[in-house]
């Protein structure tokens, strides 16, 4: 029987970001990728995720969707039987993102909002894919579709996110920490950090590979999945 499975997409994110992974694990799982536009708090992203999941369901967050992995963690963890959490943080942020993403949202909020453009990209793949033309419209296109108003409303629900740290020792599920080991957003360390606190958990970190993962390289996403479902 397949597993029910909950996916979280990150910030100007949808359902192409995981598209490689449903694809690939169709035998093994039966995916289905939450909305995260429709909130501007990630306890409330995280309660509309409750209400429609499965009883039961394995998890797993990249990015803002890693955020609101862990605060399901916090509401409901019975319900949980799996978690991943890929590229993400359980940090709340520094000084200077808060700086960076409070600069994003007032140029939104002056009609100057343009998705993700060729300026941000190098934060979000790996630099020898920067010239790789059906990735980059892969990125460009999400961001399109989620467009100006739930982009302010995401980025005001990932600077209200609390610290987690402290949670996450009491995170007794199979675990899977997965990165790609040139991430410029959420670093390598931030995942070692991730899976020092939390017994059990596996730690992956993928080779060329920048925020991403999923898109940038699937391939390895999939097999680290995989395994983790079989856990």
């Amino acid at each position: 029987m397949r597993q029910p499975l909950v996916l979280l997409p990150g910030l100007l994110c949808d359902s192409a970001l995981w598209r490689p992974v449903t694809d690939a694990l169709a035998v093994e799982a039966a995916a289905v990728v939450a909305d995260l536009t429709l909130d501007d708090s990630v306890a409330d992203m995280a309660a509309r995720v409750l209400e429609w999941a499965p009883p039961r369901f394995a998890l797993a967050g990249l990015s803002m969707g890693g955020y609101v992995a862990q605060e399901i963690m916090r509401q409901a963890p019975e319900r949980v039987t799996r978690l991943a959490l890929l590229d993400t943080s359980a940090r709340e942020d520094s000084d200077e993102q808060r700086r960076r993403r409070g600069g994003l949202i007032a140029l939104a909020r002056q009609g100057r909002f343009k998705g993700v453009t060729p300026r941000l990209l190098p934060l979000l793949v790996h630099p020898d894919r920067l010239e790789d033309a059906e990735l980059v419209g892969l990125v460009m296109g999400m961001a399109e579709r989620v467009g100006r108003d739930a982009f302010l409303r995401q980025q005001t629900a990932i600077l209200g996110r609390p610290d987690g740290i402290a949670d996450l020792s009491r995170i007794d599920c199979p675990a899977l920490i997965l990165c790609g080991r040139q991430d410029a957003l959420t670093a390598p360390a931030l995942h070692e950090e991730m899976a020092f606190h939390m017994r059990g958990a596996t730690l992956v970190q993928i080779d060329d590979c920048g925020h991403l993962s999923s898109l940038e390289r699937p391939e390895a996403v999939v097999a680290a999945m995989r395994a983790w479902l079989a856990a």
